[in-house]
Order: C-alpha cells, then structure tokens, then sequence
C-alpha cells in the first residue's frame, strides 16, 4: 500500500487546462450525468504536481475540480473578499482535496481551507492527498498527524487483503482510520456519494 505519494508521479497526467478548473463551481454534466464537483486546496507554488493530480481525477474519475490560484474573479490582492469568494466555493463543491504537499501543511491559507472544509464537509467528502519531495523517505512528510485525523488517498496494489481474507483490488482508495479500525472506499464510490 502507497499512503505518500512523491512529488511529480502524476506528471503523465499533467496536460490539462487549467483554466476550465478555474471559474466558479456549476453544477456540471458530463453525456448527460452530473459530474462530481471538487475543490482542490493547493499551495500555488505545487502547480506542477496540481495539473498532475487534476488531470488525473478529472480524466480517470470524470469529476471536475476547481481550483482558485488562477480563478479570475479572484481579488488581485489577498484580502477578506478572497477567504469570502473561497468559503462560497468550498460550499458549492461536493468534495474537498487537500493537496497535501508539506509546503501546503505548512500554509495558513490551506490549513484555513482545510478547516472550514472539515466543517462543511465533515469526513465524509474530505480527504488529503498526501505527496512527499521526489525521493525522500515517508519519514519525511510533514503531514503524518493530518492523515491521523483525515480521510486520505492511498494506492493498494493487490496484495493486501481486506480483516476478512478477501483481496483488495488493485487501485486508489479513500481510507479512513476509526478508533475502532481502518476503513477503505474506493476512490471512485468516493467521488460518488454525493
């Protein structure tokens, strides 16, 4: 099982445009069905690793992500109109993903995203996405006590199996730690309970 990600390892899927992930959140449709919304806590100098992770959930998955680095009705200025417009768009997405790069732990802008995200979206519709330096040990990540509150997303290969014998398949998940255990969603009937 993969918990920390390395930075750049969603590269392939980096040749997305931006700016669609950058105007206000719609409900959107895709051949009919009603896409996913998500919005996607970043640090704005992890923009590289951000196309990757968005191009990897919206071809993959089929949601469409938000983000606000390069949203234009965005003041040019930080100020409180900015922490306004992003209250109203982490509300108006059906899930929260924190990019969570250590430069994102260590944010104030993210860890306020973070937690009103949490409280508009309880655990239910939020999750980390934890990404360590390109080749560091997890030791290294920043976030390990976040991933002890937060739902995050973790890659199973195939060879873990479930409390009860059965084999996990081979993919990307949303795994949960309970007092009373570990819990696995796929990320794909995640992205699905709306």
């Amino acid at each position: 099982m993969k918990t920390i990600f390395e930075q750049g390892s969603f590269r392939e899927y980096s040749q997305v445009r931006l700016d669609e992930s950058m105007s206000p959140v719609l409900k959107h449709s895709q051949y009919g069905v009603r896409q996913t919304t998500v919005f996607i806590s970043h640090k704005h100098d992890d923009l590289e690793d951000l196309k990757g992770i968005l191009g990897f959930l919206e071809l993959k998955y089929g949601v469409k992500v938000y983000i606000d680095s390069r949203d234009p009705s965005m003041p040019k200025i930080t100020s409180a109109q900015t922490a306004l417009n992003i209250r109203e768009r982490i509300k108006d997405c059906d899930k929260f993903i924190l990019l969570a790069t250590n430069g994102a732990i260590e944010s104030k802008w993210c860890n306020w995203e973070l937690g009103y995200g949490d409280a508009q979206k309880f655990k239910k519709h939020i999750a980390l996405f934890p990404m360590k330096p390109q080749g560091t040990y997890d030791s290294s990540y920043k976030g390990s006590e976040y991933m002890d509150i937060y739902p995050y997303i973790a890659y199973y290969d195939g060879t873990e199996t479930y409390t009860n014998g059965e084999p996990i398949a081979r993919g990307y998940y949303v795994r949960r730690q309970e007092a009373n255990g570990n819990y696995i969603t796929s990320l794909a009937d995640w992205f699905n309970e709306i």
